[in-house]
């Protein structure tokens, strides 16, 4: 593409619809932000039974779709041949994909809506047991993170959980900023790693909690199994995006067929829980039986997800031309997705993710790890790295600086301090 037509793509804008204007770049950012963002409130307002935040996705949701239809018209007027056709419409691809999110997270936010409601041991369950679980928190007279602005407190990073939404006395406020101010009584709602969310929940109560060790066990054996294939599903379908995003980021084959794989795990799984269900159904009354529609309706949400996952990393695997706004609008968005290499005798070489504490010191999620040709999906406390690996990780810019010092070899470390003497 000539650099001439590059350059009338990246400025074109559109005052549609937003009253203010909109590049393609700016498109892109919003629409991998808002379908992020949307899924997160959509499994709040399910666990948290609130019918404020399933409305807010609902919103959500048709941003989403007027998002699409601009970047449509953007791509559109601003292609004129071919190869221009062939390059834009890898970034309509995308923004189908994450279209496509949004309706899934719209389809749980309905649940709340027409009453269907987890039982409260079953959320107990996807609350302890997901991989990236959801928080809520009432800021206490006495926190340290009162009346300062997100960004001054820093709570992604020195927790890895990402506060989504604040109650304020009757108003809400979702996806806040780094300028966002806390105050007291305000309800945090927040998404992470769930070995951040002793830490959260201290800075924000100023109270400490212990995550309980017990097992939990539904009455019902054919539910139990069901809603841990429930929760096994969400984690795969999440985790399908966040690498088919870095496939493209780092354009590399090997994790677009890492998300081929966990998609058709996810459609195997689904398989799997509407047949623990059906087994299940004969044995509940009909006031349970909504129950198990909920579960149901979840599976499906995330079997949509793991699909639209898989049609973005496709464009990698049929090695389609990327265009080059993708990548400006990846470094701008909400959330960073990175890959390092553990170096040889570096802080993290031959120590466990639980030893080396890298979720609570950098806040960054790990979410997968590249050994030679292995890969290591949604690695555990009892992880341990070797040098080589290659780490797949989210989570904010701050956080990716510390992330890639602790990977970085100590012998270069030491150099480099030499050298500055």
């Amino acid at each position: 593409m000539a650099k001439a037509s590059l350059e009338k793509l990246y400025k074109f804008s559109t005052e549609k619809n937003f009253g203010e204007m909109r590049t393609v770049k700016d498109l892109l950012k919003n629409i991998k932000d808002t379908s992020e963002i949307v899924v997160d409130l959509a499994y709040s307002a399910i666990l948290f039974d609130s019918e404020d935040i399933a409305e807010e996705v609902l919103d959500l949701e048709n941003v989403l779709s007027d998002l699409l239809n601009q970047i449509r018209i953007v791509t559109i007027l601003s292609a004129r041949r071919v190869d221009e056709a062939e390059s834009v419409s890898t970034l309509l691809k995308i923004a189908g994909a994450a279209q496509k999110i949004g309706s899934a997270a719209g389809d749980i936010a309905l649940l709340v809506l027409r009453g269907f409601k987890l039982p409260k041991d079953v959320i107990n369950l996807i609350l302890r047991y997901s991989e990236e679980t959801v928080v809520k928190a009432v800021v206490s007279e006495n926190s340290e993170i009162a009346n300062k602005t997100l960004g001054e407190v820093r709570l992604h990073t020195r927790t890895g959980m990402r506060v989504i939404a604040i109650k304020r006395e009757f108003d809400w406020i979702f996806n806040p900023d780094r300028d966002t101010k806390i105050l007291k009584g305000d309800v945090l709602f927040a998404r992470g790693d769930i070995s951040g969310k002793p830490y959260f929940y201290e800075l924000v109560t100023g109270e400490r909690i212990e995550i309980p060790v017990e097992d939990t066990e539904l009455e019902l054996e054919e539910i139990d199994r069901a809603v841990d294939i429930l929760i096994e599903m969400k984690d795969l379908s999440e985790l399908a995006v966040d690498l088919s995003y870095s496939s493209l980021i780092y354009e590399n084959e090997d994790i677009a067929n890492e998300v081929f794989y966990l998609e058709e795990k996810v459609d195997n799984l689904k398989f799997e829980l509407k047949h623990w269900v059906l087994k299940s159904s004969k044995k509940v009354g009909d006031d349970k039986l909504r129950d198990l529609i909920a579960i149901l309706e979840l599976a499906t949400a995330s079997e949509y997800i793991a699909d639209s996952a898989r049609e973005i990393a496709e464009i990698v695997s049929d090695k389609m031309d990327l265009h080059p706004v993708f990548f400006q609008a990846m470094k701008e968005a909400d959330e960073v997705l990175v890959m390092f290499e553990v170096g040889d005798n570096c802080e993290l070489d031959g120590k466990t993710l639980g030893d080396a504490r890298v979720e609570t010191r950098t806040g960054m999620h790990i979410m997968a790890i590249k050994r030679r040709n292995r890969w290591i999906s949604r690695p555990k406390a009892g992880t341990k790295l070797e040098s080589g690996d290659m780490i797949i990780a989210k989570g904010t810019r701050e956080g990716m600086d510390l992330l890639r010092k602790m990977c970085v070899t100590k012998l270069t470390q030491r150099n480099s301090s030499r050298a500055n003497l």
